[in-house]
């Protein structure tokens, strides 16, 4: 008997390897498969409930992503060593793939589906993502779903002018765009980008060659599909109550729609389109009295937002008219300002239209780096955004938790925008925290947080090389026509074809995000969009600098100093001292921070700047080696016949000959110094032993400063030169005023 029936397909694809196997893994499954990519593998299994629960009025469609710690060889860390909450990277790849797959399915299917993508092997060459998008799409090609795929997906570089097809983890970190696309045979789907100033014709330029690039993983596919897959999954017959119910809700909503879409404030236009809602339903549940309620209600819903797209979509297709009186290209009003946080190190709040973005700037020193535990090795990240969406901005009543993946999606799309144009850490070496609040929203509040981040920025006093600012682009297209719409509102947002959104400066782009909601758009309307959304950022830009242009000169008094300067390697451990006695030593007088890198750079930080400066003296003396000629304070540590033991370094003494106390010539050490005195010594050099020499008496005891005086001369300990002390002769009278 045959236990595994077990299909392959592969190709070479990008200069490596790419399987698809199914049959032997997960056959309980309604589709698995393992696709391996050099030698990243990912189990993908797409599973859907055969029965629709009633009521339900939208796609219940669940992607989980997850990385495996044995996949790279490794043991979590924590103390549970097992893999727990998602990490950011797991929710976002979760969310890569839920995007261009959702549009696909039968319109109308409303079963349970989920899918499944498990890291279960990673090369440390290859990212997952590809892989799991790739093999989410076969999955569910396979599984019988009614799911209008497959896709196919393809990461873009673009290194030394040149595209580069699925650039590795190291190739990706010299490159100037890290793009990721997906979508049928037909066009795009998806695009999710990181780029440095790049221009609009380059960004196309890599969506078309992506594209391009992922048809040959798209017929694999099919090859493999035609070989296994399950039967189609036989949708029942709409009901038959549905045309009915449809004609009802046009002919008692449509006129109403029409005056309630008319109102430009959104919470009024929100409130006619709820109580005209409300109003239909009550009339329709009269007539079907007795039928299955919760059946009619979800007919109602479909039905109603069936109107309400017509509504707005018909107006703009035949009018060139928007919701809020718009033309397409229009740009609703903007209001910029900065330094709205007082004990903020910087803040402003960017107003566009209905949408608002309070943004705080935080500066912080190493320690407040993000470490994160990745499965391709573990790093610290010293920029931060994030993004919150509380419930109040949209003037609902709701729960407030965690992040939850939208949120942490849009964090992510602003991090993405603003990070190629920050400084380096060797200039500006501070961990960057970015807090945006949404205070009101009606579309776009992702690229507003894009502006209002860039704003605050440079009221912290970051040297940004550009302003940046984002714009959010829509598509209503019915057939052959169709219309782009800069600045979308939420209802043109919920009810388009598009949510496009572009961020960069001036001179080019910094981030671009694509979800299309049909089965794929031309490169004729990306190309429209694009052209769109510049004119729209550059209108943006202009009136963002009329308000703060440039990083401010000096960081707020709030925020710490921080000073950087290196040390040899070798007196490291002299700074932290035995189990770290002397830095804590150094933290807790001073109360400055001080962070060491094992390169020898030392990071002094503190509010208070003579805090900062008496840690880095303090670090400088044990150190820095005596500099010759120059002056400094120091502490008598021992008396004796012929001088004093002065410390004047930590760890460093010097002897304060006799004959350097004083001008005049002195009987005993004890009639002018005791232990304990602080005095100010200059560093004379070192003797033929090797010893320090110190002279009291060429510096001002008042003052510090140096004296003129006559040096003495230096005698030999030996009346030989490099011979032994000749006993029999008797050593002749030191005088101490020649």
């Amino acid at each position: 008997m045959k236990m595994f029936n077990i299909h392959t397909k592969q190709i070479n694809w990008g200069g490596r390897p790419l399987k698809i196997e199914t049959g032997l893994i997960a056959r309980q499954a309604d589709g698995a498969v393992v696709v391996t990519y050099g030698e990243t593998s990912v189990l993908c299994t797409a599973t859907f409930q055969k029965s629709q629960k009633p009521g339900i009025d939208f796609f219940p469609l669940t992607v989980n992503y997850q990385e495996k710690s044995f996949a790279a060889g490794k043991i979590p860390g924590g103390y549970f060593k097992r893999e727990g909450r998602p990490s950011e990277k797991e929710t976002l790849t979760s969310r890569l793939i839920d995007r261009p797959i959702r549009p696909l399915f039968l319109s109308g299917f409303r079963n349970e589906v989920q899918v499944v993508c498990t890291v279960i092997s990673h090369d440390m060459e290859n990212d997952p993502d590809i892989v799991a998008m790739i093999g989410a799409s076969a999955a569910l090609t396979i599984s019988g779903a009614p799911f209008l795929g497959p896709i196919g997906a393809a990461r873009i570089g673009y290194i030394n002018g040149e595209y580069v097809l699925n650039p590795s983890l190291d190739e990706i970190k010299e490159s100037q765009l890290d793009l990721v696309v997906a979508g049928t045979n037909e066009g795009v789907l998806m695009v999710e980008s990181e780029a440095h100033e790049l221009s609009e014709e380059i960004m196309l330029g890599a969506v078309t060659e992506g594209h391009k690039h992922f048809q040959d993983v798209i017929d694999m596919i099919i090859d493999l599909a035609e070989d296994c897959a399950k039967e189609p999954y036989d949708m029942p017959a709409p009901d038959e109550r549905i045309a009915d119910i449809n004609q009802q809700v046009a002919k008692l909503a449509m006129a109403g729609l029409q005056k309630a879409y008319a109102i430009t404030s959104k919470q009024q236009r929100v409130e006619a389109i709820s109580l005209l809602k409300d109003e239909v339903k009550e009339k329709l549940l009269q007539s079907h009295d007795g039928d299955d309620i919760e059946a009619i209600i979800g007919m109602i819903g479909n039905a109603f937002k069936e109107c309400e797209k017509n509504v707005v979509r018909g107006n703009i297709l035949k009018t060139g008219g928007r919701i809020d009186g718009r033309d397409t290209r229009g740009i609703r009003q903007i209001d910029c300002r900065v330094g709205i946080i007082d004990k903020s190190h910087g803040s402003s709040l960017f107003t566009r239209g209905e949408t608002q973005a309070l943004v705080s700037a935080t500066l912080g020193t190493s320690q407040d780096e993000q470490m994160i535990d990745a499965l391709d090795g573990d790093y610290r990240e010293n920029f931060m955004l994030h993004y919150n969406f509380p419930p109040y901005s949209v003037g609902e009543v709701g729960r407030m938790g965690t992040p939850g993946r939208r949120e942490i999606g849009h964090g992510k799309l602003a991090w993405r925008a603003i990070r190629p144009l920050l400084p380096s850490k060797e200039d500006f070496p501070y961990t960057l925290r970015v807090v945006s609040e949404i205070t009101e929203s009606n579309g776009s509040s992702s690229m507003a947080t894009v502006c209002g981040t860039s704003l605050a920025l440079m009221d912290a006093g970051v040297p940004l090389k550009k302003s940046c600012a984002g714009i959010a682009m829509g598509l209503i297209q019915e057939g052959k026509e169709f219309a782009v719409l800069s600045d979308i509102l939420g209802d043109e947002d919920h009810l388009g074809d598009m949510d496009f959104k572009v961020a960069g400066t001036n001179d080019g782009v910094t981030s671009l995000q694509m979800d299309i909601k049909i089965t794929s758009i031309t490169p004729e309307i990306m190309q429209q969009a694009l052209e769109q959304a510049k004119e729209g950022r550059l209108h943006i830009l202009n009136i963002m600098k009329e308000t703060i242009s440039t990083g401010r000169t000096e960081i707020s008094n709030n925020a710490p100093r921080i000073t950087s300067f290196q040390i040899n390697k070798d007196k490291i451990r002299d700074v932290i001292g035995t189990g770290g006695k002397v830095i804590r030593e150094i933290v807790e007088v001073t109360g400055a921070k001080v962070d060491i890198d094992d390169d020898g750079t030392i990071m002094v930080s503190s509010v208070d700047e003579n805090a900062a400066k008496a840690a880095i003296d303090w670090i400088r003396g044990i150190t820095d080696d005596p500099e010759e000629g120059r002056i400094y304070k120091g502490v008598v540590a021992k008396i004796t016949d012929f001088g004093a033991f002065v410390t004047f370094m930590p760890n460093r003494d010097g002897l304060v000959h006799i004959s350097e106390i004083a001008d005049d010539r002195i009987a005993s050490v004890q009639d002018v110094l005791e232990e304990g005195q602080e005095i100010y010594v200059k560093f004379l050099g070192m003797d033929d032993r090797g010893k320090v020499r110190l002279s009291m008496r060429m510096a001002d005891q008042e003052t510090g400063e140096e004296r003129e005086v006559e040096a003495r001369e230096q005698r030999p300990r030996n009346n030989k030169s490099g011979g032994e002390r000749d006993n029999n002769r008797r050593p002749k009278k030191r005088r101490y005023d020649d």
